[in-house]
């Protein structure tokens, strides 16, 4: 329904269109990289029982409007109340259910979705929205597997973000007026941001979005992101942590799961992925704005990390 011109904590270009963006933070950079967008937005009252089978492959949320829903995925099981958000950032097949006993799976189907309120009558009838978001999947990929196959935020006096959020939504889906689908798409970006937040703080593993957020990494993982192009040493990223280089290089490792060097390199050539899809710059300068001064070893090492070589990356994105 929506597609979003891209993410909402994007600024406008400064100088170089080949310069990162000024001042991003790691966790907005990453989100920046992989192009993250809210995109398209249903209301969902099946008559229960049911249980709906939601594809692999897309990634989305779903927020419970009225009732109870049970939410299945990677072999657990969730209860969502009302007001209750999942996020299902990795894209897993799952299935939503309500009522019982319940009945066999079926796909969700337009015949799901709704548009008025005076359409929905049955108050008995559970209800949720559904948003979902697009991304530069080769990037994103190794960046959001780190997370669980849904994060769970409960609804609560602490997060008013979520029960306004919600209202919001329901407002631009039921009365859609000039703009809705900008509006539905940023709320969308907030939504998915709000939930990396929390997550971070309550039940975060090792990987980019905790080191993002700690205090000791987060500014040195926000340093490599601004400065693509430099030849950082190890020593200096040490010196950034206030750490010694040998315990830095051992947090570091745990906490992302690979070394600073390899970490500098992906980021490097993910910014150059970026670039080549946003922007009609040579290779030979996007090289060099990521750091390589040799334009057939940029080659090699894009083609390695991305299976392609640059110029037929940039085809595919553009």
């Amino acid at each position: 329904m929506t597609v979003g011109p891209g993410n909402f904590a994007d600024q406008p270009a400064i100088g170089s269109p080949l310069a990162p963006e000024t001042e991003l933070d790691a966790l907005s950079d990453i989100l920046h990289t992989v192009r993250l967008r809210g995109d398209r937005l249903v209301r969902c009252a099946p008559s229960a029982p049911f249980a709906i089978a939601i594809p692999g492959g897309i990634r989305l949320l779903h927020i419970a409007e009225r009732g109870d829903l049970e939410l299945h995925v990677d072999g657990q099981s969730f209860t969502l109340h009302e007001g209750d958000m999942a996020l299902l950032a990795r894209g897993d097949r799952h299935v939503i259910s309500a009522g019982s006993p319940a009945p066999a799976e079926r796909e969700l189907t337009a015949a799901d979705s709704y548009r008025r309120v005076d359409e929905l009558t049955d108050p008995a009838t559970p209800r949720w929205v559904t948003g979902t978001f697009g991304v530069e999947e080769t990037i994103a990929d190794p960046l959001l597997s780190v997370l669980p196959a849904a994060v769970l935020i409960r609804a609560s006096a602490e997060r008013d973000w979520l029960t306004l959020s919600l209202h919001l939504l329901v407002v631009e889906i039921t009365d859609a007026r000039p703009g809705a689908g900008v509006m539905i798409s940023r709320i969308l970006d907030l939504l998915f941001i709000h939930a990396l937040r929390a997550w971070s703080a309550d039940d975060a593993a090792p990987g980019w979005l905790t080191a993002a957020l700690d205090p000791a990494f987060g500014p040195v993982l926000t340093t490599i992101h601004n400065n693509p192009d430099r030849q950082w040493q190890v020593a200096e990223l040490a010196a950034l942590a206030r750490l010694s280089r040998s315990t830095f290089t051992e947090r570091f490792t745990r906490l992302l799961g690979q070394s600073p060097g390899a970490y500098v390199t992906d980021r490097r050539l993910e910014h150059a992925a970026h670039l080549l899809g946003s922007t009609d710059e040579p290779v030979g300068r996007i090289a060099g704005a990521v750091g390589y001064h040799s334009e057939a070893a940029f080659n090699r090492a894009f083609h390695r990390r991305y299976g392609m070589p640059p110029l037929r990356w940039r085809k595919r994105a553009q």
